[in-house]
């Protein structure tokens, strides 16, 4: 589904080997370019003494996600685009994926080093595992006492769910709707003349 989206369980760990250099990689679940930040800065302070620390994120719906990758002084294409392609043939979001590596004394080349970060990633990743977010708008709506129960129609389950009501001069009622399906219920709620207010997404 369009509103759903494969988001990591848990922070996910691996290491690879490869002609004595180390490759440590973490999978973390993550929300925003700012929180990637920070988890990649708690990783450069636990691992200061590596020789690289190269990373990839990806962000927000499949459809529209935003993505950054670094290869952090390693040649060209060799980490960051691997860390990224790890992550996107596991169909995952909001989670970014850093790999340390220590180097062991022997050149890997480009080859090598693209293969050595890609397979760290994946297992990070797959060390993660995956459950499902659903991506949701609150619409905020006000009516008189009068028109409670017409209003609570608009409730249809799973797409929209009456998260919520508080009474007071009038009601006030919290609707949990799908995006794919906001659109429509604005234009219901228009169409009813009903006052609402559409909270920010996120």
């Amino acid at each position: 589904m369009a509103d759903e989206r494969s988001v990591p369980a848990r922070t996910g760990r691996s290491e690879t080997r490869e002609k004595a250099s180390r490759f440590l990689a973490f999978a973390a679940p993550c929300e925003s370019p700012e929180a990637a930040g920070q988890t990649l800065a708690g990783w450069k302070r636990e691992f200061h003494d590596a020789t690289h620390i190269a990373f990839a994120w990806r962000l927000g719906p499949p459809e529209s996600a935003q993505t950054r990758a670094s290869d952090a002084g390693e040649p060209s294409g060799t980490a960051g685009k691997p860390i990224a392609s790890a992550i996107e043939s596991a169909d995952l979001t909001d989670v970014i994926v850093g790999v340390v590596r220590y180097f062991g004394g022997t050149k890997l080349g480009t080859g090598g080093l693209a293969r050595a970060y890609r397979a760290a990633a994946a297992g990070a990743v797959a060390d993660a595992g995956r459950t499902t977010r659903v991506d949701t708008r609150v619409v905020t709506v006000a009516c008189g006492y009068d028109r409670v129960g017409e209003l609570r129609r608009f409730a249809s389950p799973p797409g929209i769910v009456l998260a919520g009501e508080t009474f007071g001069e009038s009601v006030r009622a919290r609707l949990a709707v799908y995006p794919s399906r906001l659109p429509a219920l604005l234009g219901a709620l228009d169409e009813a003349r009903f006052a609402y207010e559409v909270e920010p997404a996120g």
